[in-house]
């Protein structure tokens, strides 16, 4: 009898932990069908969690470089333009905790704020739920259909807290306010439609780490994230490493290349094409000399060459 109760227990416990979990967000099984392309490691949830180290040689690499290579493997609905930032050179590079928001209905807000408050000890509007989620590294993207006027997701306050919690800045198809506070954090940017100075009004939270749409590119919790001056560029997790890697590369061709084109060792022409084992042997020497770039093999070499359409 008392084993029954305890497996009643933990059932109901399981239960009432899943729900608390699930609360403007998909199950752990859908999220891992949706991204089942990545084979590494996940956060509790079923998000991919791109390295570490991965998301820092992101921070030196080119998003038209990265663009390419999306490109080649077909994926070409990852870049929306058209941001106001708040530093022109300071990127957003990390992991993406994705938000939905849609124009408020009473009667769904009030189920929804109910609920967060009491069943889940959510506090405050539902603009800062998803902040309660972030860890270093991630970045808060967020879909909020692209409203200015009572569209601001964040103020000084809020972003303060946002870069506390990960390292980072955000993405929102919507707006921000308090533009000249937050221009005097360090390190903190913000890739918004617009900067306006009204409150948050009439927007209400529906999804939390669920499939997302900002501009044409569909985002998926986990995704890894590059925004710098051209953009934003959206990489599948399961590609961040190929895409990292392959535009590392570029970066090592193009100076080797504009070396070569400077000292007449070979012609533009010889360098834009597919290489000849001569100037792939002239590369591998040449990248002997410069240590600090990497290094690579004749058969790694080859095998990026063989797909080059940059």
């Amino acid at each position: 009898m008392k084993l029954i109760t305890a497996v009643v227990v933990f059932l109901f416990i399981s239960v009432c932990c899943n729900n608390i979990l699930m609360a403007q967000t998909m199950s752990k099984e859908e999220l891992i069908f949706l991204t089942s392309e990545w084979k590494g490691e996940r956060f509790a949830d079923g998000r991919p969690k791109v390295a570490d180290d991965l998301l820092e040689r992101a921070k030196h690499i080119n998003i038209d470089d990265a663009w390419t290579v999306l490109k080649n493997e077909g994926y070409v609905n990852q870049f929306e333009g058209g941001w106001k930032m708040v530093k022109e050179d300071v990127p957003v590079i990390g992991r993406a905790v994705t938000a939905m928001f849609m124009p408020s209905r009473p009667d769904v807000e009030k189920n929804i704020k109910a609920r967060g408050i009491s069943r889940d000890g959510r506090k405050g509007n539902t603009n800062s739920w998803p902040i309660e989620t972030l860890v270093k590294g991630d970045v808060y993207v967020a879909d909020g259909f692209g409203k200015i006027g009572g569209g601001t997701l964040m103020g000084s306050t809020l972003a303060t807290s946002i870069f506390s919690k990960s390292g980072n800045g955000v993405i929102f198809n919507g707006a921000a306010r308090d533009l000249q506070e937050i221009k005097e954090m360090d390190g903190f940017n913000a890739f918004v439609r617009d900067f306006h100075p009204s409150f948050l009004e009439e927007m209400v939270l529906m999804g939390l780490n669920t499939p997302i749409r900002i501009g044409n590119v569909m985002v998926l919790p986990g995704d890894l994230v590059i925004a710098r001056g051209e953009g934003v560029l959206f990489v599948p997790a399961h590609l961040a490493e190929q895409v990292i890697s392959t535009a590392e590369f570029v970066i090592r061709k193009d100076k080797f290349g504009f070396e070569m084109v400077k000292t007449k060792r070979y012609s533009t022409g010889q360098v834009d094409s597919q290489w000849t084992d001569e100037i792939k042997a002239e590369f591998l020497k040449w990248l002997d000399l410069h240590p600090e770039l990497g290094k690579m093999t004749k058969a790694e070499l080859d095998k990026l060459m063989s797909k080059r359409t940059w």
